[in-house]
């Protein structure tokens, strides 16, 4: 099946046709079992990437490492210090050397302008690895997660976001979900909803595709008859510590717990984008709780460690999304 994105862009949800979208969880379940046979699949040898990181990760980098070189590519990762783009060298002129040496670019940091740049002066794809506004290709990774525990099929479902639903995650997941005909439900203050503008745009995306777009203060109402139920963290990369006591204030009501799960379908999963501060076992933990006191935010480690969590799996198949995105961008598309 031709996905039509060959030569293309990887930006954001907005871009791509449930078409699309459906072509590319598509090849990345057939991408996945061909890694689990032990099946070469060096499809795009003799390619190079450049990977530029100017927010640390672990599976984004990861994904995007391995992934291209299951495929045959060579990988070149740059972080903030090893390139000049936007210090030295404009993102407009970093974007016009980098096509010239590389088959593909990768870019995660911070507004979604610097990636929509980077992609306008570049003649080879650019893939938005995370930005502040959106996350597309945690969105693919989501979606083979979803249909490896639904196989049924996208519409209908209800996925329900708990907590901060403004941030990149949720941003994409409410349009992810319109365009595949599901229930999506952002649960979480008046404070931090999403945007009325992309709320109207995914309605209006909704209403072709029987999907709909629920925004409600109210766990129980949110929660009952979910299919899945999503969270993030709740203070993102980049943001300064001291929010961290308002944050708690405003979203420990919406922690994914027991009473949440419950309202839940029986066979309803719970996913996370992670990382996840479901205990006190990081830096980060550990100053949390001996300053507020708690040890587990958004969720709670009982629901984090359950059999109805697949957070593990899902980080997995950014790696197998991740593969299906540079290659359906970078192949031909006959």
């Amino acid at each position: 099946m031709s996905i039509g994105l060959s030569g293309c862009d990887f930006l954001k949800m907005l871009d791509l046709t449930p078409r699309q979208i459906r072509g590319l969880v598509k090849l990345s379940a057939r991408l996945k079992a061909m890694k689990k046979a032990g099946e070469p699949h060096r499809f795009l040898e003799g390619k190079n990437i450049v990977l530029l990181f100017e927010k640390t990760s672990t599976r984004t980098r990861s994904s995007f490492e391995v992934a291209g070189r299951d495929l045959g590519m060579g990988v070149v990762c740059m972080d903030e210090g090893s390139s000049q783009m936007g210090t030295k060298e404009s993102i407009a002129d970093t974007a016009r050397v980098l096509c010239r040496m590389y088959d593909g670019i990768e870019y995660r940091g911070y507004g979604q302008e610097l990636v929509e740049e980077l992609a306008e002066y570049s003649s080879v794809p650019v893939w938005n690895g995370l930005t502040t506004e959106s996350h597309p290709t945690q969105m693919i990774a989501d979606l083979l997660t979803i249909q490896e525990n639904f196989p049924g099929g996208f519409e209908g479902l209800k996925l329900v976001f708990m907590g901060d639903a403004q941030n990149n995650v949720a941003n994409s997941l409410m349009v992810t979900c319109a365009k595949m005909g599901m229930h999506f439900v952002a649960c979480g203050p008046a404070e931090q909803m999403p945007m009325p503008s992309l709320v109207e745009k995914a309605r209006m995306i909704a209403v072709e595709t029987g999907g709909s777009v629920t925004l409600t203060p109210s766990v129980e109402e949110a929660c009952t008859g979910a299919d899945i139920i999503y969270t993030d963290i709740w203070v993102s990369m980049g943001e300064p510590f001291e929010i961290w006591g308002e944050r708690i204030r405003l979203l420990s009501p919406y922690q994914v717990n027991a009473q949440a799960m419950a309202y839940a379908k029986p066979e309803a999963i719970f996913l996370h984008c992670l990382p996840s501060y479901h205990d006190a076992k990081t830096k980060v933990g550990a100053q949390i709780l001996e300053q507020f006191g708690i040890a587990e935010m958004e969720v709670t480690d009982a629901v984090f460690e359950s059999a109805q969590s697949k957070v593990f799996d899902q980080a997995e198949n950014r790696m197998h999304s991740i593969k299906a995105i540079m290659y359906a961008t970078l192949a031909s598309d006959k």
